[in-house]
């Protein structure tokens, strides 16, 4: 009996923590391939610069994608995570939130080809020959306009992830009400920068990027906060009780 008690009381931390490592990986990868390597080589409203960037550093470009991945990767076991640490206050709504980010993550992964289709635009191949260096470099530039896109509808989904997830956090008492507040506010933030990148371009652009700082303020705290002190394991066996 005094095992099952031990086990039990160790488990929410220790998913709790991993969640932690998961989620600062996430952070850390999403800041690499978005500002060290795509804000880079990308130069706004010049295609055939762009062009000359990413054609003078492909590996970095490559580096870049896989840096999305792996942090697409670590969204899986964080999903679930957060479903089992999340399950006790509400189970439909903690699957809810899974299922939002399970669309959020598939529509990020499938995203990523764009980021390769300028790539390959941009590369000696032989069936390109036909085509003019100009057309080459504005396909590549809209193949990168379309991924900024494609990355923002994946954030309508998370939206909703941050909306329930913070709910949940909130009620549960074993995570501070306050992480709760933070990451319902980012996911209103998420879906005002989407919407209005699809409705309003010009007030998106005057909005980004500090339409998405409280995003990264709620979920470095969030990340944070499972990884140095988890859950109130007084709290969560009075919940899971």
């Amino acid at each position: 009996m005094s095992t099952a008690i031990n086990k039990s009381d160790f488990s929410p931390q220790s998913y709790a923590r991993v969640g932690g490592v998961l989620y600062l990986i996430i952070i850390i990868a999403g800041i690499f391939g978005e500002f060290f390597v795509r804000g880079k080589l990308f130069v706004p409203g010049d295609a055939t610069a762009t062009a000359h960037q990413i054609a003078a550093s492909p590996l970095l470009w490559r580096i870049g994608i896989c840096a999305d991945l792996i942090m697409q990767s670590c969204d899986i076991p964080l999903m679930l995570i957060f479903y089992v640490l999340l399950r006790p206050i509400n189970r439909n709504l903690a699957l809810l939130n899974l299922l939002f980010n399970v669309i959020q993550t598939a529509v990020l992964v499938a995203n990523k080809l764009n980021l390769l289709m300028a790539l390959f635009l941009l590369s000696d191949a032989p069936y390109l020959q036909s085509l003019d260096p100009t057309q080459l470099h504005a396909l590549s530039y809209l193949s990168i306009k379309l991924h900024d896109h494609g990355f923002g509808i994946g954030l309508i989904f998370f939206g909703f992830v941050c909306l329930v997830e913070g709910y949940l956090i909130f009620k549960s008492g074993y995570f501070p009400k306050t992480l709760g507040v933070l990451m319902q506010v980012a996911g209103v933030c998420y879906l005002i920068n989407t919407f209005s990148l699809l409705l309003a371009p010009k007030f998106a652009s005057q909005l980004f990027p500090f339409i998405l700082m409280p995003c990264f303020i709620a979920e470095l705290s969030l990340g944070l906060w499972m990884l140095v002190k988890g859950v109130n394991l007084p709290k969560w066996k009075e919940r899971v009780g």
